[in-house]
């Protein structure tokens, strides 16, 4: 009988894994998720859920905390990872496959060297374990014929915007829910709002601070002169819900307070994106969520300098078990309902 209850707690762990993109630790949330990557595209489901279950089993079995593995710390980034992969290298090809489930192996061990490291400063990892393996590999890529069998190369020099800037109600809308699509690399708006309804199912506080992470996004763009096209696609604001809702919640209060706070570091963000992106692209690398990673670590440690925005919330982990950190910090702080 304990052999039987075994499945079902790790398929709710590996839901929690993709849940965990975005700081819930609910495996009807990240259900949702699933859902949404199977309507963009089944494979990308797949690859998300079946790096989700690497990084999960593996760091089982290596031994890591049981209370990490239980949240889906564990499987969060690895999810990511083969999701990446699957975007960048093609679907489709077995070698792609083969890749993606060793790197969801491997980064299951950089997360673990990585907490070590940042649990020096208190801070938590969050999505730096992928960025850095999949920034290596698709630096790499080009080299390896049977990983990238094109002709072409991925480097390119950085350049002007161009474009009109004016944007309609639809472009806004589109931006709106593809900023949140594009966490995980979707471009369809109705992926973005079957996203949103996830965070909604598993709080409230959680959608509506996505939502106004988004809508600063969108905003300093448009604000800065941003193409239309650019602001559209939601590559730029993708990066301003994760800080949006890291700063506001996560692991600051969710209060009046933080919430400015938390979208001066969405703004950040946004503006900090194209200078990642044209910083990596001569070597053919990608931003990925590096502007995410710099904005919160760097908001996070000048927050300990203003105990106006780290009073602690109402809402600790001992009141409600659904606490979500993307790290070991010693106060974990949890959505309110």
């Amino acid at each position: 009988m304990q052999a039987l209850g075994r499945g079902p707690r790790f398929v709710i762990r590996v839901l929690r894994g993709l849940a965990q993109v975005m700081f819930l630790d609910s495996a009807g949330a990240g259900a949702v998720f699933a859902l949404a990557l199977w309507t963009a595209d089944w494979r990308y489901g797949a690859y998300a859920l079946g790096g989700a279950a690497l990084g999960t089993g593996a760091a089982r079995l290596l031994g890591a905390p049981h209370d990490r593995v239980r949240a889906g710390l564990e499987g969060f980034n690895s999810c990511l990872t083969a999701l990446c992969f699957a975007v960048f290298l093609g679907a489709g090809r077995s070698a792609t496959m083969v890749l993606a489930a060793a790197a969801c192996l491997v980064v299951t061990v950089v997360t673990a060297a990585l907490t070590r490291v940042l649990h020096v400063w208190d801070l938590p990892t969050l999505t730096m374990p992928y960025c850095l393996l999949a920034g290596a590999v698709t630096l790499a890529a080009p080299a390896f014929r049977r990983l990238w069998p094109q002709a072409r190369s991925i480097a390119a020099l950085p350049r002007a915007g161009s474009g009109p800037t004016v944007l309609s109600w639809n472009d806004v809308g589109g931006a709106f829910f593809r900023n949140v699509s594009q966490v995980f690399f979707l471009e369809q708006w109705y992926a973005g709002a079957l996203l949103l309804a996830g965070l909604f199912l598993a709080s409230r506080v959680a959608g509506w601070v996505a939502c106004a992470g988004s809508a600063t996004g969108i905003l300093t763009a448009w604000a800065l002169g941003t193409p239309a096209a650019r602001i559209t696609d939601g590559t730029l604001g993708c990066n301003a819900v994760l800080v949006a809702m890291a700063l506001c919640g996560v692991f600051l209060p969710a209060t009046r307070k933080t919430l400015p706070y938390a979208l001066l570091g969405a703004a950040t963000a946004t503006a900090l994106t194209p200078a990642v992106a044209a910083l990596l692209a001569p070597s053919g690398g990608h931003p990925f969520t590096w502007p995410f990673v710099l904005t919160t670590l760097g908001f996070l440690a000048a927050a300990r300098s203003f105990p106006l925005i780290t009073t602690p919330t109402a809402y600790r982990a001992a009141d409600r078990p659904t606490a979500s950190l993307h790290g070991d910090q010693a106060t974990r702080l949890t959505w309110p309902p």
